[in-house]
């Protein structure tokens, strides 16, 4: 479910933006989110706010992840805005 990058940093697909998030757990400089500790069925706090720019403008993802499930929130301009989904197994490129 998860990939973890250094001691501090974890990823996941979002299956809305169709691309990775980030976020940083633990102790440490910058915005810190908890972590249950399991790579199968995360649960993140607080939400997680990711905004970006595309070639066609700007972008919002907004969602709470809980035990392995993504909700994603009604102010995200993707196609999940409002519903909540698995979170996709980690897809190692061999």
């Amino acid at each position: 479910m998860l990939a973890k990058s250094e001691e501090d940093m974890l990823f996941f697909e979002c299956p809305g933006c169709d691309m990775i998030h980030g976020i940083s757990h633990g102790s440490g400089e910058g915005p810190r989110w908890g972590w249950n500790g399991d790579v199968e069925k995360p649960t993140f706090t607080p939400s997680v706010l990711v905004r970006y720019r595309w070639s066609d403008g700007d972008r919002v993802c907004h969602s709470f992840v809980t035990h392995g499930r993504i909700q994603f929130l009604g102010d995200c301009t993707h196609k999940l805005a409002g519903q909540t989904v698995e979170l996709p197994d980690w897809e190692d490129e061999a």
